[in-house]
């Protein structure tokens, strides 16, 4: 009997290969090919916020006879892969690269001498700094739409939770849950809220003291998630879902006492945090994009090999380790694009979305926010960009909330929600990315993150219940 229960235990927490949960997704896609009409809706033109987009027409979805090209088969499935990796090329060497410039930074020793003394000057008091910290990426997302602007950070705060005796998903989840709620919540984001209200009909910024509210509420949820699975690990260490798993950024407390800020690690401190104030003045002010973003790392990592007298061996030597240690995570980069670029193949997508849309009109309207919820994070899956995600599906959200007898405020906060939360979920999404540039397998990130989506989807059902009820 004994035996029977361990082996049962053991079982089910053996969780599949990452890469063989997205090639089943694949398969999947590929049979949809073949089961699902193809469609399309007509599309128009529209300026929104001064940048022109293309919005479907309502009621111009029409079926499209299927042609051989559509229904992708064996020789299309195996095909995907290459083509995944090259439509994310871009995302992939942003990834090589960051990791690979940063490593190089961190084998000066400076950050090493940063945290050092962050620690001492903050000791006993991690969590305030910690949760200061959750707070700055939570506005940045919330007030500018800000994610990839604060990818250069994932590097510092994961050797920083390492060496505060967490792990690398602790300090991966300060940023990516605060940056993901602030931006799935989006009080003033000018990617969703703006783009979505506009299209609405919606005075631009209008419910935005709702959302502050709605904020708050998900920051305190995620922040004590956070905070108890960090004292479980620190408490024990065999709790931690990266156990095996040694992080490249990794920082041992007990040794970093021996490291000072030397007027070397100073100017390597100084000359990365003016490259990273570039950087985000660059995304918000000047439309940079990764390329402009991988540019301005490989400069900061030879600076700092400059500086630190490292030679042109021992750089690359460096470099290319910094790379070898995200390979696993950068390729899921481009193997999870190969399920959105089947579905596009097939031309299923518009066909999901016309169909999802129709089913709203048969739900009662006590469960129609929660359901345009549900269907706002499944469609996130298929349209994993936000601004886009807005532009495809409020056209069609606007007026079936209208005949459900819903506020538009209301469908644009689901909408705001479905999308912005399971960006942290599905594989398709930005996830993937920084899971990459934190050296986390995304198969460990889910087992840290999906209960935690369980309890904040009930806390957005509610608090889109209460919207409904308070009449926004």
């Amino acid at each position: 009997m004994e035996t029977n229960e361990k082996k049962r235990k053991i079982n089910f927490d053996k969780m599949p290969h990452t890469y063989a949960i997205i090639c089943a997704v694949i398969i999947l896609a590929c049979i949809m090919t073949w089961v699902i009409p193809s469609g399309a809706f007509d599309y128009e033109t529209v300026v929104i916020n001064d940048v022109e987009r293309s919005v479907p027409i309502e009621g111009s979805f029409h079926i499209i006879e299927k042609t051989g090209d559509q229904r992708v088969g064996l020789m299309g499935f195996l095909m995907s892969f290459q083509d995944g990796i090259i439509y994310n090329s871009d995302l992939l060497g942003l990834i090589f690269i960051v990791s690979g410039a940063f490593y190089v930074i961190v084998q000066t020793g400076a950050f090493h001498a940063l945290i050092a003394t962050t620690l001492r000057k903050f000791n006993g008091q991690d969590k305030i700094l910690l949760t200061v910290c959750f707070c700055i990426f939570a506005a940045g997302g919330t007030l500018f739409g800000m994610l990839n602007e604060f990818n250069g950070f994932y590097p510092l705060f994961v050797g920083l939770a390492i060496a505060l005796g967490y792990d690398a998903v602790f300090g991966m989840a300060i940023m990516t849950l605060g940056m993901d709620i602030g931006f799935a919540v989006g009080v003033m984001n000018p990617y969703t809220v703006v783009i979505g209200q506009s299209i609405a009909g919606l005075p631009i910024y209008s419910g935005a003291w709702y959302r502050c509210i709605c904020l708050a509420v998900l920051s305190i949820i995620a922040l004590a998630w956070t905070f108890r699975y960090g004292n479980k690990i620190r408490k024990d260490p065999s709790k931690s879902v990266m156990l095996g798993i040694e992080s490249e950024y990794a920082f041992d407390k007990s040794q970093l006492d021996q490291y000072q800020m030397t007027t070397k690690n100073k100017l390597i401190i100084a000359e990365v945090a003016i490259g990273i104030a570039v950087l985000m003045y660059g995304f918000l002010k000047l439309e940079w994009g990764t390329g402009e973003l991988t540019g301005m790392f490989i400069l900061l990592s030879f600076i700092a090999a400059l500086i630190d007298k490292k030679t042109v061996s021992e750089f690359f030597d460096e470099f290319l380790t910094g790379c070898e240690n995200v390979i696993f995570g950068a390729l899921i980069v481009g193997v999870a694009a190969a399920i959105l670029l089947v579905m596009q193949k097939g031309m299923i997508v518009d066909t999901i979305i016309y169909y999802a849309g129709n089913a709203m009109m048969h739900v009662p309207k006590a469960l129609a926010a929660e359901a345009m919820l549900i269907l706002q994070t499944l469609l996130n899956f298929f349209i994993p960009s936000g601004s886009g995600q807005a532009a495809t599906i409020m056209p069609i959200m606007a007026p079936i909330a209208d005949m459900l007898g819903l506020s538009r405020q209301v469908a644009v906060l689901a909408y705001q929600f479905g999308d912005g939360l399971s960006n942290t979920l599905w594989p398709t999404c930005g996830i993937v990315v920084s899971c990459g540039l934190a050296g986390v397998p995304i198969d460990r990130w889910w087992k840290f993150f999906v209960p935690l989506f369980g309890l904040m989807f009930v806390a957005v059902s509610i608090l889109l219940a209460i919207a409904v009820a308070i009449g926004l």
